[in-house]
């Protein structure tokens, strides 16, 4: 015979202990980021197709356009953004984490951390998590209007960290002309989706006369075209000085200022 207290649990579904404190990290970032109104995500499962530049121009939009903008690189093993920005000051690893301030944006990278920025970050998966976790729930942001997060390429730790513990508005997907690009960002939005967060739009960078592949994501994941960022060396030779192309050069800045509107707006 069934004992009472076997009874009365029998058919309840049990709930593993690690979904638990995934929930539990959860609630705790939402509550330590009440201060930020909008956090957006820009990826693609592909390397090489200008995310970075991306969320680095357009967080420099947002904020010449009166907002209060926060950029975290979480490409925590192979951070870049510092280079885009050249930040070589090493920041202070006391809790809470403090983003440094350049030009108005407060930004954050695993890179300012480190005394040599070419040293590698060699890193398993379960460091890479806990360090996301540090990003979002041990810094202090703030009050925001956007936090613009620069993904890493892939589908796996680092991404899947952020789907599960941050409560987004969405992602950006970013394109090149080429197929590959477009089927990669195609599977990015895919996984995006799966976790229950939204698609804004497409973004093709290093685009020719036509965005092809921005074309080919928005018509599969039935989501915006936001623009197209023509391929222009500027934008390296810029970038690669540690200076904003949209602060330097007002054809880039007016390409970056026409997706932005469109981010705001939606």
């Amino acid at each position: 015979m069934v004992g009472k207290e076997e009874a009365n649990t029998e058919g309840q579904q049990q709930i593993h202990p690690s979904f638990l404190r995934t929930m539990e990290q959860k609630n705790g970032i939402t509550s330590k980021l009440a201060g930020i109104k909008h956090k957006i995500g820009i990826y693609s499962a592909k390397g090489g197709v200008g995310k970075t530049t991306v969320a680095v121009n357009l967080a420099y939009t947002l904020n010449d356009m009166g907002y209060r903008v926060g950029l975290l690189d979480a490409d925590v093993d192979t951070p870049n953004v510092n280079l885009f920005l050249g930040i070589n000051s090493v920041g202070n690893a006391e809790y809470p984490l403090k983003p440094i301030d350049k030009d108005g944006v407060k930004v954050i990278s695993t890179a300012m951390f480190l005394d040599d920025q070419k040293k590698p970050i060699i890193w398993r998966g379960p460091i890479v998590g806990k360090m996301i976790y540090e990003f979002l729930g041990e810094t202090a942001w703030g009050e925001l209007d956007y936090l613009i997060i620069d993904l890493p390429p892939g589908t796996s730790d680092a991404p899947l960290s952020i789907m599960q513990l941050l409560k987004m508005d969405g992602f950006i997907l970013v394109t090149t002309p080429q197929r590959i690009a477009a089927v990669n960002a195609i599977r990015s939005g895919m996984m995006a989706r799966r976790m229950g967060i939204s698609v804004l739009g497409v973004i093709e960078n290093m685009s020719g006369d036509r965005p092809r592949g921005a074309e080919e994501v928005a018509k599969e994941m039935d989501c915006r075209m936001l623009g197209a960022v023509r391929h222009d060396g500027r934008m390296s030779e810029l970038s690669d000085k540690g200076l904003v192309p949209v602060k330097e050069d007002k054809e880039i800045g007016r390409t970056f200022t026409e997706i932005a509107k469109k981010i705001a707006e939606a």
